[in-house]
């Protein structure tokens, strides 16, 4: 009986498929590379730590203080509630500029609320509720094929229109229900600053250990590829509308609560600043990449600038050029270690092809 024949290995190819060459990671990944990433990933961090210690110099002794330090983080936390909004929707892959608007609305509805005798939790519930509402809209319109700069701008008249209405055109004073977040210090630290420290904190376990969170990134990166895995994109993309409008409407119930007052004013600063936090912070525009902690350094650094400014006497519109200068250097760096990362990926690739060539 003759033995069995035992198939042959076949023959090596001259040439590796594309598709079999992968791209090195981990312990792979060159050195040069792996400095270039920790840049892009850390160097705000950095960054926010030279601003304070040529402060600490420059603005001595007042600057480097316990009490300067809570005055900074308490001023920075409109802009890190605000911009934690805008960078849930750009790592969904928009851009929702309609933030002032809907912190306005949700502001002037639990203000009429609490002014026509209503208790202080339904008030709040409402607002928060409105924030919701506005961002399921915006994705809902988002998701009919409309350009979803273009909704949320037209999103923003309509909310500061119906805020006005609701104001009629006035404001809701005296709303000193809402020092509890407002004004009120608890343990030495001000209120807003527990709010933003518990709100990165939840988001970025969100973002970072939640299936839902992980799937919310994915979408912002490549919306047709996760939807051919089998996953419901469109669904992610409303949730992170969803999560804007949220946050817009804690920004506008917070400033309410710092200010005892409801308006109806929609003011463009919001956004700016949160804009510039958020690109200050890495956060690619293009969705998919991107890290609320970072975000959150991204707001103390502007915080920090004005500060500094403000304790040396410096007029306040030079802390707009400091700060304008920084995201054109940020921007700047961003795309020169994009390029040189892709640039040294691809050199490493095209060596392991040849090296399995030969």
């Amino acid at each position: 009986m003759s033995s069995p024949v035992k198939p042959t290995a076949p023959a090596a190819t001259p040439a590796t498929p594309a598709a079999e060459v992968a791209v090195p990671t981990g312990s792979e990944m060159p050195r040069s590379v792996s400095a270039l990433v920790l840049v892009r990933d850390q160097g705000i961090f950095v960054l926010w730590g030279v601003i304070i210690v040529v402060f600490s110099f420059w603005c001595a002794p007042y600057f480097a203080t316990l009490d300067n330090a809570l005055l900074v983080a308490n001023a920075a936390a409109i802009t890190a509630i605000f911009a934690a909004g805008v960078g849930f929707g750009v790592m969904t892959g928009v851009l929702d500029l309609s933030l002032p608007g809907t912190a306005a609305f949700a502001s002037c509805l639990t203000g009429w609320l609490m002014t026509n005798g209503q208790p202080t939790w339904l008030a709040l519930l409402a607002g928060f509720l409105a924030g919701a509402l506005v961002g399921l809209v915006n994705g809902m319109i988002a998701l009919r094929g409309f350009n979803p700069i273009i909704v949320t701008i037209g999103t923003l008249s309509v909310l500061s229109g119906i805020a006005a209405v609701i104001a009629a055109g006035y404001t809701f004073p005296g709303l000193t229900e809402l020092e509890f977040m407002g004004t009120r210090r608890y343990f030495g630290v001000p209120a807003p600053v527990y709010i933003v420290a518990l709100l990165f904190l939840v988001g970025t376990v969100f973002l970072t250990r939640t299936r839902d969170g992980i799937r919310l990134m994915a979408v912002g990166g490549n919306a047709e590829a996760v939807r051919r895995s089998g996953i419901h994109s469109d669904r992610y993309r409303v949730l992170g509308f969803v999560i804007s409008g949220l946050c817009a409407a804690l920004g506008g119930l917070v400033t309410t609560a710092i200010t005892t007052e409801a308006t109806p004013a929609a003011s463009p600063a919001i956004i700016f600043n949160a804009l510039t936090a958020v690109a200050l912070a890495g956060v690619a525009l293009t969705g998919g990449r991107g890290s609320l902690p970072r975000v959150l350094v991204g707001a103390l650094i502007l915080a920090t600038i004005a500060n500094g400014l403000t304790i040396r006497g410096v007029e306040p519109y030079w802390a707009l050029v400091v700060t304008g200068v920084l995201l054109l250097a940020s921007l700047v760096l961003e795309r020169v270690i994009q390029s040189s990362v892709s640039d040294r990926l691809m050199s490493t690739a095209n060596l392991s092809v040849h090296k399995k060539q030969v």
